[in-house]
């Protein structure tokens, strides 16, 4: 347990810190990203900028800005801040926490807010043992973390708190991140160094919108640049200081729609290997998930179909997964429902049919209901040829024209390999292919 922003900390994280703890935001104003959250008139800004913070869990992927704002937060507040660590407190540090918040109320008046990073790995007794001080506003806590916290996070404390959501930063906020690292003359590099372009996107582009990720690349690339005397930090440079090979992935150009119509394509071509491999290019690029999922739910009738009506199932848990997971264990749901996907018997009958259809209702002629089909409800309808009830008949079938007088023995639906097994008339048999 430890109080935030010790002045001495402060002094040896500023001579000694690596550039990404260095240029941590310490205002709102340098705060970059989540304005969908943070953004001037949101209510958690307003909030914090009025010092009416009330409980907080920051969740999302790492290197997103949950730790900064916490910190933000602590310098601007008139509340005692103490941290305590998700992996090393036990419940004993929390009910003493919350013992010297009650005295520091009673004897000053000043509120305590208790940041807890990584708040998913505290288990059920040490969140329980939050909830009565975070009810009475005894403390006010700020818990982030990676994981969903409507997975991690007992419910009840999740009731007590604003849940906000921080998504990656979009390449153009990593970019801000590291220009401004480069050029700050106390924090950052102070222009040591230029930064070519294509060495900048090609940050941007490994970062996966995380800025410690991008800072840290920045820093290696620098010292690299340094070492062989070089004036400017080049792509070459950002390569050789990545752990990782840095792929070409852009996600809203070229090469993002290059690498999912390969990805759909190696799916409709039963390949899963091929299907995998362009599904890690995608992770690896800092994809958004739910995009990925939603191309496969699409998949899963436009080339799947009633061949294998589970697929769409698996799609659709697969969606949910990435909606509920996130990066980075979505990637085995969605590598799952690929190779699902990819495996099982393919047939374009349904799309084919329902494009068919809309072919004729925009093209043909102004068809009418049936009369024998219209609702039996309005004034005049006994007047109406009498209704079959297939359920009146053996196997609830009868012979009936339900399609519109001029389309009579239309077929839309022609069923194809295995989702032959689903053709409704005698015939089911035939195969067609259109």
């Amino acid at each position: 347990m430890r109080d935030l922003f010790d002045e001495s900390a402060e002094r040896r994280l500023e001579a000694e810190a690596p550039l990404a703890a260095r240029m941590r935001p310490r205002t709102l104003d340098e705060f970059v990203g989540q304005a969908q959250a943070l953004g001037p008139g949101t209510v958690l800004r307003t909030a914090i900028e009025i010092d009416a913070l009330t409980s907080l869990i920051l969740y999302g992927p790492a290197g997103t800005g949950k730790t900064s704002l916490a910190r933000i937060i602590a310098g601007m507040t008139q509340s005692h801040v103490t941290e305590l660590s998700a992996v090393s407190a036990g419940v004993k540090d929390v009910r003493t926490v919350i013992e010297q918040a009650r005295e520091r109320l009673k004897m000053t008046g000043r509120r305590t807010v208790l940041f807890i990073d990584e708040i998913h790995r505290f288990n059920k007794s040490q969140q329980d043992a939050l909830l009565h001080a975070v009810e009475d506003r005894l403390i006010v806590l700020i818990g982030a973390t990676t994981e969903n916290p409507f997975f991690e996070v007992n419910a009840p404390l999740i009731s007590r708190s604003r849940i906000v959501e921080f998504v990656p930063l979009a390449d153009d906020d990593i970019r801000t991140i590291v220009l401004r690292a480069l050029a700050d003359p106390k924090r950052g590099l102070g222009d040591a160094a230029a930064l070519e372009a294509d060495a900048l996107d090609a940050i941007a582009t490994l970062a996966g919108g995380d800025a410690r990720i991008a800072l840290t690349t920045l820093e290696l690339a620098f010292q690299l640049a340094e070492a062989e005397g070089a004036s400017t930090i080049s792509p070459d440079h950002v390569a050789r200081a990545t752990a990782v090979r840095a792929l070409p992935y852009d996600k809203t150009g070229d090469v993002h729609y290059d690498v999912i119509s390969a990805f759909i394509k190696s799916m409709r071509g039963s390949d899963p290997d091929a299907a995998v491999y362009w599904l890690a290019r995608m992770v690896h690029g800092g994809e958004d998930p739910k995009f990925i999922a939603r191309r496969m739910l699409v998949f899963a009738s436009e080339d799947i179909g009633m061949a294998d009506p589970q697929a769409f199932l698996i799609a659709h848990a697969a969606f949910k997964a990435a909606e509920s997971v996130g990066w980075p264990e979505a990637r085995i749901n969605l590598a799952h429902a690929a190779i699902y996907l990819s495996l099982a018997p393919k047939s374009n009958a349904a799309y084919l049919a329902i494009d068919e259809a809309l072919r004729d209702v925009r093209e043909g002629d102004a068809t009418l209901v049936p009369d024998h089909l219209r609702d039996r409800h309005r004034p005049g309808a006994d007047a109406y040829p009498p209704y079959k009830y297939p359920h009146d008949f053996p196997d609830a079938r009868v012979e009936e024209q339900y399609l519109p007088d001029g389309l009579a023995g239309r077929r839309y639906y022609r069923p194809k390999g295995k989702s032959a097994a689903f053709e409704p008339g005698p015939d089911s048999s035939e195969s067609d292919t259109s």
